[in-house]
Parts: C-alpha cells; structure tokens; sequence
C-alpha cells in the first residue's frame, strides 16, 4: 500500500503549467476559497495551500489546517496571509516576489507616456467625435530628467528603458548600491535634490511606515514646476489629496496612477481631472506575470514539501538564493543540532555554529539556521527553517555564528560549541564525505576524534578505556537483538575517559538505556535518530 500523496489546495485560479508542476507528486485540489466554509473545510487535511489575492489565510484558517506546511501567496504582496501565526506555528510563507517585476516596470513606462502625451484623454475625445488636436500638446521625453524614487529592481528596469528614449536619471534610494548605480550612469541624490531637478518622477519603494507618504504636501512643493509623477508601486506612498491639490494648482502638470490608498477605488477626486490617467492596479496583469507567478511558487510548494529550503520563503530568516556549495552542508548542521541536543542532557543555554573552509566565501547564515532547527525539532512541537529562531528566543537559547576561511583536517567543517545551564560545556564537528554521493559525517564530540556517517540510529556512550568494553557492548546490544552496523572509539589516552560511536541497525528504546550503562559501566549512554 502506497502512502497518500501530500494534500495542495489551490484556493484562487492558478496557471495551467503551475498546476501541471504540482500535479503529478500531488493530490491537487482547486476550490473557490472566497468561500470561508469551503475553504476551511479543505484546510482540514491539507500540506499546502495556494493563494493569490482574493483567498484570505488567517489564523481562522489555519487552526482549521493541523497539517499545513506551506502557504504560497502567487504574487508579491502578502497583505491577505497572516504572517506572524504562520511564523508561531512553523508555517512557510512564501510568495514569488520577482514574477512580476517586467510587467510592474512596464506599467510604470506606460503611465509616464500617457501622461506625457494625454492619450487616454485624446482616446476618449475621438470616441466621442472630436478631433481636438491642440487641446491634447504633450511633451518630449527626450532630454528630460526622470527621478526614480526607490532602486530596487523594478526601479533599475525603469532606468534601463527610459534611457532608451535618452532621459537623464537621478535617483534616490538610502540602501541603493553606489556599484549599480555607477554602472548604469545613474546619479544617486537626497530626496530634496531629486524633486527639484526632475521633470519626471517614478516611484518604486515597498509600503512601510518610513515610506506611506513620502511624497506629500511638503515634497510637493519642493518639486520642480510642471513635473509629471507616476506611482506602479503602492497605494499610499503618494499623499492623494496633496497631489490632488497640486495637479489643480498646476505644480505638477499630470500623474499616472495605478495604485491607490484603499482599493478597490472607483471614486475619487483625482478622477476628476484631466491631468490624471488611472488604472485599476495593472502591474502585475499581465500573461507573463501570471503565469510566472504560479509557476516560481508551485515549485517553491514542491521544494518545501520535499524538505528542502526554499529560497522564497517570506518568514525564513535566511531567506535568499543558497549557493550550491553551501546546500550539502544544511542536513550536516541540522544533525549537527539534533546530536548536539541529545548529547547535552540539560538545558542548553548558547551554541555557537562554527563554520570553517572557503564556502565562507559564500552567504552560509542559512547553517546558523538549520543547525538552530536540529537544536530543538526532538524536543518542541513542529519545529521548521520557519519558527526555530522563534523557538530558540522562547527558550533563552541564544544561536551564533562563526566563520573561518582556514579548515586544517578538512575542505569544510561544522562545529557546534555550546553552553549548558549547569555550567558544562560540549562540542561536536561534522564534514561532508567526499564524492559525488558523500554524507554528512561527525567527526569530533569534545576533542574526541571520530568518524561515523550522521545518519540512521547512533549511540553514544562515555566510559573509562579498559579492556573488554567493546564486547560488553556487543553482547548487551545483541541481547537485543540489535545489529552495530559500524562503531567507533576513541580516546585521549590508554586508561583514560573514552567515547564510542555506534551505528545501529534498529533504534534503542529510551527505557533500556539505563540497562546498557550498567551493564558496560558507562559514565554516560545517549541515542539518537537521524533521517535516512
């Protein structure tokens, strides 16, 4: 009998090819999740649910989901998934945040072109009979200064095509790289001096609270005379009654809108100007965008469905691309943590994950991560990449991270080195083996060395070197009817304290571990069990 395949409810239309992704490894189910009850309903069993903008997951839905792992919100914004329950209860958000930046900077483009050269109202004068060609003069573009409030992606788009009809750019962006810029002959200025020399101005900032308003009454009158201003970006980032105002004093000679403060909007009194050319929140509608949007977030679904580290992941946070070089090592930290943990046998209170060889050269934040996961999934209820900082902070736990280029024993190693409440300390070392199918191997436990494949059932046992032990140890094991698939010992020096690595074949019961220390004379006996 097979097992049943993983449950993906799609509660807003989603692309054909985003649903042949998912369709094969999945039990796909479409519904109408407007639908409160029905949504709720096919929450009860479902791994993942897929959303676009009309779905609402909130904590309701969620408590109605036990199973739920991932949340995919096709699209950028994330306003309808209730983020922090998702993050309490380990669940992954994430969401395809560069599906639609062509179409949105695209957008932008047609709005300062038609509010340049009044198309939208020359388009409806000549549907209604007139042909009033004075009364629709624009302007060139050619020559102009173009001000790019936010350098982002969609921002550097922006930039790029507007420089194809010969504009100057200035932009103005705190967190904008002097690199990009430079190379793209973009002038970086303050805020001040970008409304003050551009003839255009486009906006490309995220909402936030440092940023909901940013272009209001006070921007508006530094601006030079007779500019024309876009948003594609948000609603809100432009104050609509400052610029109301404006457009009516002739401070700024038109605007192109797309987004607005509360949406949908289909009263307002910037529809009552000429200068004005609006669209319904267009950005993101195109084939394209659409279709690039459900198909970078089935495949994110089926990445986090599969246990792998989604690099998506809105609530993740070490979040961002991982770099081939690092992806072998997230299974060696998170068993890292998980033997860590079993070998602690207190309240761990510091562990800091050490991380030496030259994929330091590369962003390896995400093994902090992952080793904090191991540290506590045996130990807390649905501990993911998601919620283990969240867990870590509930506990007292503090997590670092260390980095260094020099790995004498090996190309690259993970160290956990830890603190416990009661004042002792413990380290464990791992490396990946060599070759095309190399695993994750612990190579030291408190500058004992071994080496012993992380994976399956292991046990642990520290004892006085004597003879004798290894065979106490095969006859109590085998007593049980427990094979030792590999075993290794080590020691600092002859008489001296010893630590024994075993891989077994079947794990042992928590309840015979007592037995098999008396039986050996160990000091201390541990097991844990590792995925395959």
């Amino acid at each position: 009998m097979t097992d049943p395949k993983p449950v993906v409810v799609i509660a807003d239309p989603l692309a054909p090819a985003a649903i042949e992704v998912l369709s094969g490894d999945f039990d796909v189910r479409e519904i109408d999740g407007t639908n409160v009850d029905s949504l709720h309903a096919a929450l009860t069993d479902a791994d993942a649910v897929i959303v676009r903008s009309a779905t609402t997951i909130n904590a309701a839905a969620m408590e109605a989901a036990p199973k739920l792992k991932v949340i995919a919100r096709a699209g950028v914004g994330l306003d309808n998934v209730d983020l922090p329950t998702a993050t309490e209860r380990g669940v992954m958000v994430v969401n395809a945040p560069t599906s639609n930046i062509v179409s949105a900077a695209e957008q932008a483009v047609t709005l300062l072109l038609a509010s340049a050269r009044h198309i939208a109202r020359a388009d409806a004068s000549l549907r209604a009979g007139r042909w009033d060609r004075k009364k629709f003069t624009g302007v060139e573009i050619q020559g102009k200064t173009l001000g790019v409030v936010g350098f982002g992606k969609i921002g550097q788009l922006v930039t790029t095509r507007m420089q194809a009809f010969d504009m100057d750019v200035v932009a103005y962006d705190p967190y904008a790289q002097p690199a990009i810029a430079a190379k793209l002959g973009v002038r970086l200025v303050d805020l001040d001096t970008l409304l003050s020399v551009s003839d255009f101005i486009t906006i490309h900032l995220p909402k936030t609270p440092e940023t909901v308003g940013i272009i209001g009454e006070d921007a508006l009158d530094k601006v030079k005379p007779g500019v024309r201003i876009v948003n594609a970006a948000r609603g809100g980032l432009i104050d609509e009654d400052a610029l109301a105002a404006a457009l009516q004093d002739g401070r700024v000679a038109a605007a192109g809108l797309d987004v607005f403060v509360k949406e949908p909007c289909t009263d307002s009194p910037l529809f009552t100007l000429d200068n004005v050319v609006a669209a319904p929140h267009l950005g993101a509608s195109t084939r394209e965008a659409q279709d690039n949007a459900g198909l970078a977030v089935a495949k994110s679904v089926k990445l986090a469905l599969s246990g792998e580290f989604v690099p998506d992941a809105a609530n993740v946070q070490a979040g961002g691309v991982v770099a081939e070089a690092v992806r072998p090592l997230l299974p060696l930290a998170e068993r890292l943590g998980r033997t860590f943990n079993a070998l602690a046998g207190s309240a761990v209170q510091s562990v800091t994950v050490e991380v030496r060889g030259e994929v330091i050269e590369h962003d390896v934040t995400v093994l902090q991560l992952a080793a904090s996961k191991g540290l506590f999934v045996d130990v807390a209820d649905s501990v993911t990449y998601v919620n283990a900082p969240l867990v870590a902070e509930q506990r007292g736990v503090e997590v670092g991270l260390l980095t260094a280029k020099e790995s004498p024993e090996y190309q690259v190693e993970l160290t956990l080195r830890g603190a416990m409440v009661d004042g002792r300390g413990l380290q464990v070392s791992g490396t990946i083996s060599p070759g095309l199918h190399g695993g994750p191997r612990l190579t030291e436990i408190d500058g004992f060395e071994l080496d012993i494949d992380l994976d399956g059932s292991l046990l642990f046992l520290r004892y006085t070197d004597r003879p004798g032990v290894v065979g106490l140890i095969g006859g109590a094991l085998g007593d049980l009817g427990v094979n030792i698939a590999a075993m290794q010992v080590a020691r600092k020096a002859a008489g001296g304290e010893a630590v024994m690595a075993l891989a077994l074949d079947a794990p042992v019961a928590a309840d015979v571990l007592d037995g098999i220390k008396a039986a050996v004379g160990a000091t201390g006996i541990k097991a844990v069990t590792l995925q395959d």
